[in-house]
Protein backbone atom coordinates (compact mmCIF):
# COMPACT_ATOMS: atom_id res chain seq x y z
CA UNK A 1 0.00 0.00 0.00
CA UNK A 2 1.00 3.41 -0.40
CA UNK A 3 2.10 5.67 2.29
CA UNK A 4 -0.76 6.95 3.26
CA UNK A 5 0.22 9.87 5.53
CA UNK A 6 -0.27 13.45 5.57
CA UNK A 7 0.56 16.40 7.42
CA UNK A 8 -1.65 15.41 10.38
CA UNK A 9 -3.15 12.02 9.93
CA UNK A 10 -2.56 8.72 8.50
CA UNK A 11 -4.70 6.30 7.62
CA UNK A 12 -3.58 2.33 8.28
CA UNK A 13 -5.66 -0.80 8.40
CA UNK A 14 -7.44 -2.27 11.66
CA UNK A 15 -5.48 -3.70 14.17
CA UNK A 16 -6.96 -6.12 16.99
CA UNK A 17 -6.01 -3.52 19.16
CA UNK A 18 -8.34 -1.77 17.70
CA UNK A 19 -11.72 -3.77 19.04
CA UNK A 20 -12.61 -1.27 21.80
CA UNK A 21 -12.75 1.86 19.86
CA UNK A 22 -14.51 -0.06 16.82
CA UNK A 23 -16.68 -1.40 19.56
CA UNK A 24 -17.34 2.51 20.84
CA UNK A 25 -17.72 3.73 17.18
CA UNK A 26 -20.11 1.06 16.07
CA UNK A 27 -22.27 1.12 18.77
CA UNK A 28 -22.65 4.80 19.10
CA UNK A 29 -26.55 5.32 18.33
CA UNK A 30 -25.47 9.09 17.29
CA UNK A 31 -24.17 8.01 14.00
CA UNK A 32 -26.77 4.69 13.21
CA UNK A 33 -28.64 7.16 10.64
CA UNK A 34 -26.11 7.47 8.78
CA UNK A 35 -24.40 4.26 8.79
CA UNK A 36 -27.84 2.31 8.56
CA UNK A 37 -27.13 0.51 12.03
CA UNK A 38 -29.68 -1.06 13.06
CA UNK A 39 -28.53 -2.71 16.49
CA UNK A 40 -26.15 -2.87 18.64
CA UNK A 41 -22.81 -5.34 17.96
CA UNK A 42 -21.27 -7.15 20.19
CA UNK A 43 -17.31 -7.45 20.80
CA UNK A 44 -17.67 -10.97 19.78
CA UNK A 45 -19.11 -9.65 16.16
CA UNK A 46 -16.76 -6.94 16.07
CA UNK A 47 -13.36 -9.35 17.09
CA UNK A 48 -14.42 -11.60 13.77
CA UNK A 49 -14.92 -8.65 11.49
CA UNK A 50 -11.48 -7.49 12.94
CA UNK A 51 -10.16 -11.02 12.04
CA UNK A 52 -11.23 -10.57 8.66
CA UNK A 53 -10.20 -7.12 8.34
CA UNK A 54 -6.73 -7.92 6.44
CA UNK A 55 -8.55 -9.69 3.16
CA UNK A 56 -8.28 -8.29 -0.38
CA UNK A 57 -10.48 -5.63 -1.37
CA UNK A 58 -11.19 -7.47 -4.77
CA UNK A 59 -12.32 -10.28 -2.58
CA UNK A 60 -14.87 -8.19 -0.10
CA UNK A 61 -15.76 -5.23 -2.28
CA UNK A 62 -14.73 -2.93 0.83
CA UNK A 63 -11.79 -0.91 2.03
CA UNK A 64 -11.98 0.22 6.01
CA UNK A 65 -9.09 2.21 7.28
CA UNK A 66 -8.40 3.82 10.73
CA UNK A 67 -7.84 8.04 10.84
CA UNK A 68 -4.53 8.49 12.62
CA UNK A 69 -3.51 11.31 14.30
CA UNK A 70 0.55 11.41 14.37
CA UNK A 71 0.87 9.87 17.78
CA UNK A 72 -1.48 7.31 16.82
CA UNK A 73 -4.62 8.07 18.44
CA UNK A 74 -7.68 6.80 16.09
CA UNK A 75 -9.86 9.43 15.59
CA UNK A 76 -11.94 8.24 12.70
CA UNK A 77 -12.54 5.76 10.09
CA UNK A 78 -13.10 6.30 6.37
CA UNK A 79 -14.39 3.46 4.45
CA UNK A 80 -14.42 2.43 0.65
CA UNK A 81 -17.78 0.00 -0.04
CA UNK A 82 -19.20 -1.42 -3.02
CA UNK A 83 -16.04 -1.72 -5.16
CA UNK A 84 -16.65 -2.27 -8.56
CA UNK A 85 -13.43 -3.18 -10.32
CA UNK A 86 -14.89 -3.59 -13.47
CA UNK A 87 -17.04 -0.18 -13.40
CA UNK A 88 -14.27 1.54 -12.07
CA UNK A 89 -15.68 2.94 -9.17
CA UNK A 90 -16.24 2.67 -5.63
CA UNK A 91 -18.44 4.69 -2.49
CA UNK A 92 -16.69 6.12 0.09
CA UNK A 93 -18.18 7.09 3.64
CA UNK A 94 -16.06 8.94 6.69
CA UNK A 95 -16.18 9.30 10.00
CA UNK A 96 -14.99 11.48 12.77
CA UNK A 97 -15.27 10.43 16.54
CA UNK A 98 -15.12 13.41 17.99
CA UNK A 99 -16.93 16.18 17.27
CA UNK A 100 -14.09 18.57 18.73
CA UNK A 101 -11.66 16.99 15.92
CA UNK A 102 -14.12 18.59 13.01
CA UNK A 103 -13.74 21.24 11.31
CA UNK A 104 -9.53 21.48 11.68
CA UNK A 105 -9.08 19.96 7.88
CA UNK A 106 -8.48 15.93 9.72
CA UNK A 107 -11.31 14.76 7.53
CA UNK A 108 -10.28 16.49 4.62
CA UNK A 109 -6.48 15.45 4.62
CA UNK A 110 -7.74 11.76 5.23
CA UNK A 111 -10.51 12.08 2.20
CA UNK A 112 -7.51 13.71 0.03
CA UNK A 113 -5.21 10.21 0.91
CA UNK A 114 -8.01 7.90 0.58
CA UNK A 115 -9.00 9.54 -2.65
CA UNK A 116 -5.31 9.22 -3.90
CA UNK A 117 -4.95 6.20 -3.40
CA UNK A 118 -8.14 4.91 -5.15
CA UNK A 119 -7.69 6.91 -8.60
CA UNK A 120 -3.76 5.95 -8.50
CA UNK A 121 -2.81 2.28 -6.81
CA UNK A 122 -6.86 1.71 -7.30
CA UNK A 123 -6.77 3.09 -10.74
CA UNK A 124 -10.81 4.06 -9.91
CA UNK A 125 -12.91 5.79 -12.40
CA UNK A 126 -14.95 7.66 -9.96
CA UNK A 127 -16.09 7.93 -6.46
CA UNK A 128 -19.60 8.76 -4.54
CA UNK A 129 -21.07 9.48 -1.49
CA UNK A 130 -24.34 9.79 -0.47
CA UNK A 131 -25.01 12.35 2.41
CA UNK A 132 -28.14 13.05 4.17
CA UNK A 133 -29.16 16.68 3.17
CA UNK A 134 -29.14 17.81 6.29
CA UNK A 135 -25.65 16.86 6.99
CA UNK A 136 -24.01 19.92 6.39
CA UNK A 137 -20.42 19.14 7.57
CA UNK A 138 -20.23 16.78 5.38
CA UNK A 139 -21.58 18.51 2.12
CA UNK A 140 -19.09 21.05 2.48
CA UNK A 141 -16.53 18.70 3.27
CA UNK A 142 -17.06 16.60 0.16
CA UNK A 143 -17.62 19.82 -2.12
CA UNK A 144 -14.31 21.24 -0.57
CA UNK A 145 -12.77 18.17 -1.81
CA UNK A 146 -14.31 18.54 -5.39
CA UNK A 147 -17.21 16.25 -5.02
CA UNK A 148 -20.07 17.46 -6.91
CA UNK A 149 -23.65 16.77 -6.17
CA UNK A 150 -25.34 14.92 -9.01
CA UNK A 151 -28.84 13.31 -7.70
CA UNK A 152 -31.54 13.26 -4.81
CA UNK A 153 -33.05 10.00 -3.80
CA UNK A 154 -35.88 11.28 -2.00
CA UNK A 155 -37.62 10.35 1.18
CA UNK A 156 -34.52 7.79 1.06
CA UNK A 157 -33.55 7.40 4.67
CA UNK A 158 -35.66 6.46 7.15
CA UNK A 159 -35.47 7.98 10.69
CA UNK A 160 -37.17 8.30 14.09
CA UNK A 161 -38.25 11.79 12.84
CA UNK A 162 -39.74 10.79 9.01
CA UNK A 163 -38.01 10.35 5.52
CA UNK A 164 -35.21 12.13 4.31
CA UNK A 165 -33.89 13.19 1.17
CA UNK A 166 -30.05 11.46 0.67
CA UNK A 167 -28.22 13.64 -1.96
CA UNK A 168 -25.49 11.75 -4.66
CA UNK A 169 -21.91 12.82 -4.47
CA UNK A 170 -19.33 12.46 -7.64
CA UNK A 171 -15.78 12.55 -8.25
CA UNK A 172 -14.30 11.68 -11.24
CA UNK A 173 -10.84 11.03 -11.81
CA UNK A 174 -10.01 13.33 -14.81
CA UNK A 175 -6.83 11.72 -15.16
CA UNK A 176 -7.93 8.30 -16.44
CA UNK A 177 -10.54 7.93 -19.44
Amino acid sequence: MLNLKGKQVQLRALEPTDLDFLYELENDTAIWEISGTLKPYSRKVLQLYLENAHRDIYEVKQLRLCICRADQECIGLIDLFDFDPKHRRAGIGIVITNPGDRNKGLGAEALSLLCDYAFSTLDLHQLYANILEDNEASIHLFEKMGFVPIGVKKEWIRTSSGFKNEIMFQKINSDVS
